[in-house]
């Protein structure tokens, strides 16, 4: 037979003898991967809480006179949306003139300059993206502390693009203000809650947002639309399909990213968080 292989032009291959399956590469590949994404306790807690929010927020968004609970995260989604456009303007060379929110939790970035067909689908795909990152953050106490040090960052920049809009200053101090109540609550575990609840709230609002734009309906000055025109070659439906997909990544990205980078338990969370921007008057020794 090997010397048939050989005629043939198959390589000759012999299986190590003191090598057992339980050493074989694939297979330490296969548990390890197991092992990185089979969650703790906690992580599970953190799971369980992300799909209660799912819910939560299915109901809230339907059901009239209670849905005002989740409108001001809404808006943030949307303030995530315009900033994303803005970002990558800047990194397009474009010049921001201006970021603008309305209470009908419509948004506008105007701009002039850049590359459109990078700065048109950054929106959708830049606010999902911040969506995952912070579900990440949710999985740990001080990730979410530095994901809100972050958030900081982002409010003082929007501030500044949309220094004239009212509703945009009312919804981040807004914001601000529930960050830090949230970071004194339970030595911080309240903000990890916090953290995770607005970025499962912005991969969702994404995630609806470019099917009603896009699939169900075509809204003719949405960003797929304007995509398209610029394109050519696949009207606005494909463009939102394609975006939904990536949306979708970027959600499921976010927790597989938690449950490998964050396996500690709550107590070496709580250990971890009392050495790391802690609470005032919370005892270290305890």
């Amino acid at each position: 037979m090997p010397a048939y292989d050989q005629l043939l032009g198959y390589p000759e291959f012999e299986l190590d003898p003191h090598q057992t399956f339980a050493s074989n590469p694939v297979y330490l590949i296969a548990r390890d991967a197991k092992d990185s994404l089979t969650p703790n306790e906690t992580q599970r807690n953190t799971l369980i809480a992300a799909g209660v929010y799912i819910v939560v927020i299915a109901i809230l968004w339907h059901v009239p006179y209670i849905s005002f609970i989740i409108y001001p995260f809404k808006l943030l989604t949307v303030g995530f949306h315009e900033m994303s456009h803005a970002l990558v303007g800047v990194l397009t060379c474009a010049k921001i003139h201006s970021i603008e929110l309305d209470p009908d939790e419509g948004g506008a970035t105007r701009m002039s300059g850049g590359i459109p067909w990078l700065t048109l689908p950054a929106g959708y795909l830049g606010s999902s993206l911040i969506g995952a990152a912070l579900i990440t953050c949710g999985f740990n106490t001080n990730a979410s502390k530095v994901a809100t040090i972050a958030l900081a960052a982002f409010f003082l920049v929007t501030l500044w693009w949309a220094r004239r809009n009212w509703i945009t200053w009312v919804l981040i101090l807004g914001m601000s203000g529930l960050i830090i109540l949230f970071w004194f609550v339970a030595q911080s575990v309240a903000l990890r809650y916090l953290v995770l609840f607005i970025g499962v709230m912005s991969c969702l609002y994404v995630l609806w947002d470019i099917v009603d734009d896009t699939i169900s309906r075509k809204v003719n000055g949405s960003d797929a639309s304007s995509f398209a025109k610029i394109c050519g070659c696949c009207p606005s439906q494909v463009w939102g399909v394609l975006w939904l997909l990536e949306a979708f990544a970027f959600f499921a990205g976010g927790i597989l990213v938690g449950l490998v980078a964050f396996k500690q338990s709550a107590a070496q969370q709580k250990e971890d968080t009392s050495h790391f921007l802690p609470v005032p008057g919370t005892n270290h020794n305890a």
